[in-house]
């Protein structure tokens, strides 16, 4: 076999599994599209369907692992290839978890409409932190779709809107708890939904600091959010 047709042969690989991955993307945000919805509306029905979607992104994330290993195995790639396979991997991993946090929200959905939740909760500043955190990872999927390193600085730079939002909830919800006892439960899992939130915008950050790892080889983790455009314009590897 011919090293140009070997070659031709490892780019479709290549283009395969990206496919995949950005599949796994699309997927994970619709289940926490669908888990808010769920949320906003007390859709019972919405919540379960995410429940039951689960299991297609766990799937997902073994059978592209599965195959992202027979690759590295098989053709042994160097440089750039191999920081791309990698950065892959690490993708999915964050993808996965971004499931799982999307079912975490369906889940209390669902025990919410079972007990009764209050009108005077703050549902709706839920849904807004919700919004902020799916905006992000939208962003986030585009930059690695497109491998631009500008619009994945720009999830890096406003993660810190969803952690405002979280610490502002947080607040609200232990004052309703304070005045109300009654609400104590629902507060409760009021705020594993925020949490759950906003660690979704935490894999968004993950997913776009993978992105700026396959663009330039430069690491930006734990870099200070003024530092981030020196830093991730760094020369390839």
């Amino acid at each position: 076999m011919s090293d140009k047709h070997l070659s031709t042969q490892y780019d479709a690989e290549l283009s395969s599994i990206s496919n995949q991955v950005m599949h796994m993307g699309g997927l994970a945000e619709s289940q926490v599209a669908h888990s808010l919805y769920a949320l906003t509306k007390l859709s019972t029905e919405t919540a379960e369907r995410v429940l039951v979607n689960e299991a297609k992104v766990n799937q997902l994330e073994m059978d592209i692992d599965l195959e992202l290993s027979t690759i590295i195995a098989r053709r042994q790639p160097t440089a750039r290839d191999l920081r791309l396979l990698v950065a892959m991997s690490k993708m999915i991993a964050n993808l996965e978890r971004v499931g799982d946090e999307a079912a975490r929200i369906a889940r209390t959905v669902t025990r919410l409409i079972e007990s009764g939740i209050s009108s005077r909760l703050p549902v709706g500043d839920l849904t807004y932190e919700g919004d902020l955190a799916l905006a992000q990872l939208r962003k986030a999927l585009d930059a690695f779709a497109r491998l631009d390193v500008a619009r994945a600085l720009e999830v890096l730079k406003h993660d810190d809107e969803i952690d405002q939002e979280f610490d502002g909830l947080m607040r609200k919800l232990i004052t309703f708890m304070m005045e109300d006892p009654r609400t104590i439960s629902s507060c409760i899992d009021l705020v594993f939904v925020a949490k759950a939130i906003e660690r979704v915008g935490d894999h968004a950050k993950n997913l776009a600091e993978v992105t700026i790892y396959v663009v330039n080889g430069t690491d930006v983790r734990h870099t200070p959010t003024e530092s981030l455009e020196a830093v991730s314009n760094g020369n390839a590897a």
